[in-house]
C-alpha cells in the first residue's frame, strides 16, 4: 500500500538521522492514527544510557502521551526493523492493530544488532539462563497480588 510506504519512509528517515546524529543505532518508527502520525521515534540507547530507548519503545511512549491512554487501539507501528523481543513485548502491552516493519531481525543479526540469544534465553529454563535469577519474599510480595485482585475501582489492561 502507498499509505505503508509513505510512513515506512518517515520511519526509515528516523532511523539515518538519528544515526547520523550518534544518538544510537540505525532504527526508527512511528507510530500512525487515522492516517495521522501520532508518536515517532529513533533509536536513543546510547545517547540517553537508556537500554530500553528502542525506536518502537520511544514512538509508543509519545504515541500513548499524545492519545492520554496506556493502549494504542486503531494504530498501526511502522518501524525499520522487525522488533526485538523487548520492543515486541512492548508492541503487545500497547495493543495496535498492526506492526509494519522493513528490514529484517536477520538484517539487523548482520550488522551486530543480533537478539538471536535473548529469543533463546526465553525458552531457557530460569535455573538454565545466562543471567542468573533467584526467587526470594515470594509471600511478602504475594500481598500485593492478593490486594489487587481484591481491588474494585482497578483500572484493567
Amino acid at each position: 500500500m502507498i499509505d505503508d510506504q509513505i510512513f515506512m519512509a518517515q520511519a526509515i528517515a528516523l532511523s539515518v538521522s538519528g544515526m547520523e546524529n550518534n544518538e544510537g543505532g540505525p532504527f526508527g518508527a512511528v507510530v500512525v492514527k487515522d492516517g495521522v502520525v501520532i508518536g515517532i521515534g529513533n533509536n536513543k540507547v546510547t545517547s540517553t544510557n537508556d537500554p530500553t530507548a528502542h525506536a518502537e519503545v520511544v514512538a509508543i511512549r509519545e504515541a500513548c502521551k499524545h492519545l492520554n491512554s496506556f493502549q494504542l487501539d486503531g494504530c498501526v507501528l511502522y518501524t525499520s526493523c522487525e522488533p526485538c523481543p523487548m520492543c515486541l513485548g512492548a508492541i503487545y502491552w500497547a495493543r495496535p492493530d498492526k506492526i509494519v516493519y522493513a528490514c529484517t531481525r536477520d538484517d539487523a543479526a548482520a550488522i551486530d544488532f543480533d537478539d538471536a540469544f535473548i529469543y533463546e534465553e526465553i525458552q531457557t529454563t530460569i535455573n538454565s539462563r545466562k543471567i542468573p535469577m533467584c526467587q526470594v519474599s515470594r509471600n511478602d510480595a504475594l500481598v500485593a497480588f492478593k490486594k489487587w485482585a481484591e481491588k474494585t475501582n482497578k483500572t484493567r489492561y
